[in-house]
């Protein structure tokens, strides 16, 4: 089994720890991940802005990069939907407009190979119980990517049920979005910074110590929020979640393997004083 991590941008740029939370909890279940350095964007942020012929190279870059691989896992439901989801329509419509079927094709290969991170463990790998150990008290917010375009359904929730020392209470209004939604947050401030500041109060209400989902853009979002208003509340990924064991917890080593939770404003990077999320493309 070749398995390929596609890190994603925002994890690339401004969540690296989560990257290395992936390679280091697949490499403990036996896997060994591979890093094709040509990845890129996923190319969601062009096409959610309307600009599909501008995503179209990046559909070709996905697939040279990841061709060679048996599995494309990536932590962020948002973009993994973006390749199962928005890459058979973007090459069906280059093949509608007498453009041939490169696009299509390159489609069709990489659809079926990529998962998001806990449908990869729990369909592919058949685990539920990855030997994790986070002893804080947690809740999960379901991202609206993972939850109503790739149907993740209660996978993160099995998981993080399975942890050692992890406390899992549940959110309020779980399924309402956070307010992020890439572009979203930014030519919308005023609604988006209403929905975060739902979100953000209804995770106040479980007394969690943590907030964690499958999407670090949310995440931001979030975390940016909970920090403004001084919360002792950490955003974190489920991957770091998971990663995490009774030998790694009195670790520091970049928050990755199990920390303590905290807000810390490096962590989390909503915009000024509106309170709206991070600019981005994904969600």
């Amino acid at each position: 089994m070749r398995v390929a991590l596609f890190v994603t941008c925002i994890n690339d740029l401004l969540q690296p720890r989560t990257g290395r939370a992936v390679v280091t909890l697949l490499e403990r279940l036996g896997v060994e991940v591979g890093f094709p350095e040509e990845q890129s964007c996923c190319g969601q942020p062009q096409f959610n802005t309307g600009y599909r012929h501008a995503t179209e190279p990046l559909v070709r870059r996905f697939h040279r990069a990841f061709r060679e691989y048996d599995y494309v896992v990536t932590p962020s439901g948002s973009c993994a939907a973006m390749v199962r989801d928005n890459y058979p329509r973007i090459g069906a419509k280059a093949a509608a407009e007498g453009r041939g079927r490169e696009l299509a094709e390159a489609a069709a290969l990489a659809v079926p190979k990529t998962y998001e991170l806990t449908e990869f463990l729990v369909d592919v790998l058949k685990v539920e119980d990855v030997g994790a150990y986070y002893p804080h008290v947690v809740t999960y917010h379901p991202t609206c990517h993972g939850l109503r375009m790739l149907g993740l359904g209660d996978r993160p929730l099995r998981l993080l049920r399975q942890v050692r020392g992890l406390e899992l209470r549940e959110l309020p209004g779980a399924e309402e979005c956070c307010g992020f939604g890439g572009t979203f947050a930014v030519k919308n401030p005023a609604v988006s910074a209403a929905m975060g500041a739902d979100k953000v109060r209804h995770v106040l209400g479980t007394g969690a110590e943590a907030v964690c989902t499958v999407d670090n853009s949310c995440l931001l979002h979030i975390g940016g929020m909970l920090t403004r208003q001084g919360a002792p509340v950490r955003p974190v990924h489920i991957a770091e979640i998971l990663a995490g064991t009774e030998e790694s917890a009195g670790t520091d080593t970049d928050r990755t393997e199990g920390g303590p939770p905290a807000a810390r404003p490096e962590e989390s990077a909503g915009a000024g004083d509106s309170g709206r999320g991070a600019e981005g493309g994904g969600r």
